[in-house]
């Protein structure tokens, strides 16, 4: 078993930036699949971003050219920065890992955008 432990959200102006950190206890290998997915009252949980265990990224279209995953493998941690933050972006964020077909799911963090 594994837990992930999310930090980082907040309260921002629109236009600001934050830093989701995600840190898996337990039994996670380095070669986990990592993700951060949103989910806003009302709506379905959607992708954010997803990397490999290779640095390989896949944003979703809202996010990409502002949001940018990056993972440390030696730390089993995953980072969603998040620049140039609009009111839209406004969401509890989940950080996901797959790892030899367990998944784990964070807490969530909200992060708020606010106009």
């Amino acid at each position: 078993q594994a837990q992930l432990v999310e930090s980082g959200g907040g309260l921002v102006q629109a236009g600001g930036s934050l830093r989701l950190s995600c840190s898996a206890s337990g039994s996670i290998s380095s070669n986990s699949y990592m993700a951060w997915y949103r989910q806003a009252p009302g709506n379905e949980r959607e992708l954010v971003a997803d990397i490999t265990r290779y640095g390989s990224a896949n944003y979703g279209d809202s996010v990409r050219g502002r949001f940018t995953i990056s993972r440390d493998n030696a730390k089993n941690t995953v980072f969603l920065q998040m620049n140039s933050l609009k009111p839209e972006d406004t969401s509890v964020y989940y950080c996901f890992v797959r790892d030899y077909g367990r998944e784990y799911w964070g807490q969530g963090t909200q992060v708020t955008g606010s106009s």
